[in-house]
């Protein structure tokens, strides 16, 4: 015990390596970085074995491999935030800041420095006199968006009315098209099929 404290004395800036216990989950290295689960809750080990993002709830698991677990693409990851009973999908970088608000109903990991998230738009209509309230649609739409979060294109023009009620929209709608390549993508249309749609960069 004498030996221990001499050597504390001597190099009182002595670090012990850190250690993580009773986790529930430790998925593949993926950008670097580790995904860790423990109580339900998510953070992100680097290849040193430290963590780098703490544990959160608001990290977005991916299936891969059979498994889900939050996953970095192109430095961002999907977090979600629910606001009114809605939840909105959005990006923290490597440092776990949100560099893109959470504001779409769903969205995709990037890929090829693009992604895939539904944009709502609010429409005005008119007004109703009786009630004296304005009369208001929304609609979202398949759009896909660059690393800071700007829409470049909309997949689906005609976009689809949706409700913005916690009890009308208990789940996330899907995204329903895929991205094949950095400028390729396969529209799912209205009836039921596939078409390719090519955006120039």
């Amino acid at each position: 015990m004498k030996k221990l404290i001499l050597l504390l004395m001597v190099c009182p800036f002595m670090v012990f390596p850190q250690t993580l216990e009773e986790l529930d989950f430790i998925a593949p290295i993926n950008e670097g970085f580790i995904a860790v689960m423990k109580g339900g809750s998510w953070g992100f080990i680097n290849n040193e074995g430290k963590i780098v993002i703490d544990f959160r709830n608001d990290l977005v698991t991916t299936e891969m491999d059979g498994y889900k677990y939050p996953v970095f693409k192109n430095g961002l990851c999907l977090i979600s935030k629910e606001s009114d009973g809605i939840t909105y999908f959005g990006y923290i970088d490597k440092r776990g800041k949100t560099v893109i608000e959470p504001q779409f109903l769903n969205a995709t990991n990037f890929f090829k420095n693009k992604a895939i998230a539904l944009h709502v738009l609010k429409e005005e209509l008119g007004k109703n006199d009786v009630l004296g309230k304005n009369v208001i649609r929304y609609k979202y739409f398949e759009a896909v968006i660059d690393i800071d979060g700007n829409i470049e294109h909309y997949l689906n023009p005609k976009g689809i009315n949706v409700v913005l009620d916690k009890k009308k929209l208990l789940i996330p709608p899907k995204v329903t098209s895929k991205q094949i390549t950095n400028n390729i993508y396969a529209v799912y249309t209205d009836n039921m099929n596939w078409r390719i749609e090519v955006i120039k960069n």
